[in-house]
């Protein structure tokens, strides 16, 4: 299950920043696409909202006793809703993996990302270095990605769940998310969306992905922390570093996405487990796991 990347990842939060009873939440957002919370140690952290979890469109919904204490979250340990992501479902979980990464975004600053190659202002579909001739396997409709691989001319499909949020070109490309035992093993290139962390279906499509696939998770629900994506065979990660984090929150509380926070107040990060270094002196981004064979 997904929340065993998530307690691996609060393990290491914890083994890096050691006590974390002064670090409390400052403020905290709920927005349309993405909800974020910043620290009063000035670091912020984000998820994707899991907007298909308030189904209701009218006030107001059984769900809402699902928010985690609205609009007590300011002051509270980053501990505690930390905790959240490994706990219930929905928004409150959300808010608890933008804790995650918030702190995890000030466990990166303090100690680094031991084992790991970090690149600023890459996107990770540039990362995966997709050929055209390579099968891709998208989880999730991300649409930047499946753009580009139209641009590209790849062949492609898409696993999801709602095949609505598809656009009519990319109707064709679509599979069933119930087909994944099916569709992944195919994939040369698996991209996954981490909006996985919060439905817990992460582990299990890692766990289908055939040893020689190049395995990219994606968004703005990533942790800076990549070693339990890692440990599972994850050759990318692509995440979202906040610089400007009062910034960041406005516009997600405005509905933003990333076309108005990238560039503006956060930038997007790479983080592979080492750069593989050519004979003929360049280097390349893609990446060899120990266990998995060479690409």
């Amino acid at each position: 299950m997904s929340r065993d990347i998530l307690e691996e990842t609060i393990a290491c939060v914890r083994s890096r920043l050691g006590d974390l009873d002064e670090i409390v939440i400052e403020r905290a957002v709920v927005g349309l696409f993405f909800s974020g919370v910043k620290l009063s140690t000035g670091h912020a952290g984000s998820a994707a909202t899991p907007i298909k979890d308030i189904p209701e469109a009218v006030c107001c919904p059984s769900s809402a006793m699902a928010m985690p204490f609205p609009g007590k979250l300011r002051g509270r340990k980053a501990a505690t809703l930390m905790e959240e992501a490994v706990g219930s479902t929905g928004v409150r979980r959300a808010l608890g993996i933008a804790a995650v990464n918030a702190l995890a975004q000030a466990a990166a600053e303090r100690c680094g990302s031991p084992g790991a190659q970090v690149l600023s202002d890459v996107d990770a579909f540039d990362a995966a270095e997709i050929d055209a001739g390579e099968k891709v396997v998208v989880v999730g409709a991300f649409a930047p990605f499946l753009r580009s691989l139209r641009q590209l001319g790849a062949d492609y499909l898409v696993l999801e769940k709602d095949p609505a949020t598809l656009k009519p070109v990319e109707i064709p490309f679509f599979r069933p998310a119930e087909q994944a035992a099916d569709v992944i093993p195919q994939a040369d290139v698996l991209l996954i969306t981490g909006t996985t962390l919060i439905n817990e279906t992460l582990d299990l499509l890692l766990g289908l992905a055939k040893p020689t696939a190049r395995v990219a998770v994606v968004g703005p629900t990533v942790s800076m922390l990549p070693d339990a994506f890692f440990r599972r065979g994850c050759d990318i990660l692509g995440g979202v570093e906040i610089t400007d984090p009062d910034a960041f929150l406005d516009v997600i509380s405005e509905g933003g996405s990333g076309y108005h926070f990238f560039g503006k107040s956060a930038r997007k990060i790479v983080l592979t487990p080492r750069r593989i270094h050519q004979g003929d002196g360049s280097s390349q981004l893609r990446t060899q796991q120990p266990g998995r064979n060479p690409i």
